[in-house]
């Protein structure tokens, strides 16, 4: 065995790597961001505020929550070459 072989074989690899991490870090903002695009005033028993029924608060927010968590799960699971912004080994 040559010196180079015995590096590889000793050298621990980790199963997360940049790239992932960065995926992760957009899906963490998806996520966030989703949750703030559902904020918004309620109603009252005084005043009824129809904004509670906007297609921001009840479409568009909790679809791109979603999209996060999804992403988020994709980011963990896929191989970090496969990702634009990953190494090419």
């Amino acid at each position: 065995m040559t010196d180079s072989q015995e590096t590889d074989q000793v050298r621990p690899t980790m199963p997360l790597e940049r790239a992932n991490f960065i995926a992760m870090a957009i899906a963490g903002a998806m996520i966030v961001l989703g949750f703030i695009l559902m904020l918004g005033g309620s109603s009252t028993t005084e005043a009824f505020n129809a904004d509670i029924f906007s297609t921001r608060r009840i479409v568009v927010g909790p679809l791109i929550a979603f999209l996060g968590f999804v992403a988020m799960a994709a980011a963990i699971i896929i191989d970090p070459r496969r990702l634009p912004f990953g190494k090419k080994r």
